[in-house]
């Protein structure tokens, strides 16, 4: 059934698009066109907390850290071995799977930890990446407490997480 989702949805568009009388090639290209002012917008952005991601992989901050807040980590329920995971998952998505597939590799997917590790980088999101990209196009530059909030979000998500797959 899912299998046909895609098509009918696309088939709907068009006969819509039909029946409204729109010509879904102009309106298709110029939606592109208007996606390359907000690309051109955003980079900077995101090139600036890309380059944050890696100057914290590379000089081992991420580790040190994960090292030092470990025994916080393990007291509300979250495995040492996946603070780096926890970490680094606000700042970068592909970061994350990095370390994903290291915890893969080591433990195993079917493990404790490799069960943990999926459901933290499956249900949290990049709280910077998100972050950036959102505000930067409307112009909020005092983020005083979306920040916060999305991080206590994000670590409570971790913390049920790992309680959850503690019970599976």
């Amino acid at each position: 059934m899912s299998i046909y989702l895609l098509p009918v949805l696309i088939l709907f568009v068009f006969v819509y698009a039909k029946i409204k009388k729109v010509n879904v090639y102009n309106s298709f290209i110029n939606g592109a066109k208007q996606s390359l002012g907000v690309v051109v917008s955003i980079f900077p952005f995101l090139v600036t907390i890309m380059i944050m991601v890696q100057f914290i992989k590379i000089s081992g901050l991420a580790s040190l850290v994960a090292n030092l807040i470990s025994p916080v980590f393990n007291l509300m329920g979250i495995p040492s071995e996946l603070c780096e995971l926890v970490l680094l998952k606000p700042f970068s998505g592909n970061g994350s799977l990095a370390i994903l597939n290291d915890i893969f590799t080591t433990y195993g997917v079917d493990s404790y930890i490799g069960r943990c590790a999926s459901v933290i980088v499956g249900s949290c999101d990049t709280v910077f990446y998100v972050t950036t990209l959102y505000c930067s196009q409307i112009k909020v530059k005092r983020l005083f407490y979306a920040v916060p909030v999305a991080l206590l979000a994000t670590l409570l998500g971790t913390v049920l997480s790992c309680l959850l797959c503690r019970f599976m």
